[in-house]
């Protein structure tokens, strides 16, 4: 019987039987089954754990570091040192021509890129 994942236990317990469920023969009761439970604990982690996407400049500085690439390699897409500069210390915001720019040649979602963020008092 399929319910509805309301707890932690319900939870280990979903995760226990899809586990055991892995491998089965597509088209069967068993793989509806997979199916269900699958969309349970998507659900569940959904409502109980979502993970907010960063902010812009968190999201830049992570592939930078991930990448291995400077403020000089930033510079070179959005215009200038100063303008790499800034942007990374919250002093000036990102414009739609550099959210365009890192979306196409870094691959950073723009739906991140376009988000609000503070920027830094004086």
């Amino acid at each position: 019987m399929i319910r509805p994942i309301r707890d932690e236990t319900d939870y280990d317990a979903a995760l226990a039987e899809i586990d055991s469920l892995m491998g089965v023969t597509p088209g069967t009761p068993e793989s509806d089954r997979l199916e269900v439970l699958v969309t349970l604990v998507e659900r569940y982690e959904a409502e109980n754990w979502s993970i907010e996407a960063p902010d812009p400049i968190s999201a830049i500085r992570h592939v930078m570091e991930a990448r291995g690439l400077r403020q000089k390699d930033l510079a070179a897409l959005i215009g200038s040192q100063s303008h790499a500069s800034e942007v990374l210390r919250r002093r000036r915001p990102l414009s739609l021509a550099m959210i365009r720019v890192l979306a196409a040649e870094w691959s950073l979602p723009a739906d991140v890129l376009v988000r609000e963020y503070e920027l830094a008092t004086s």
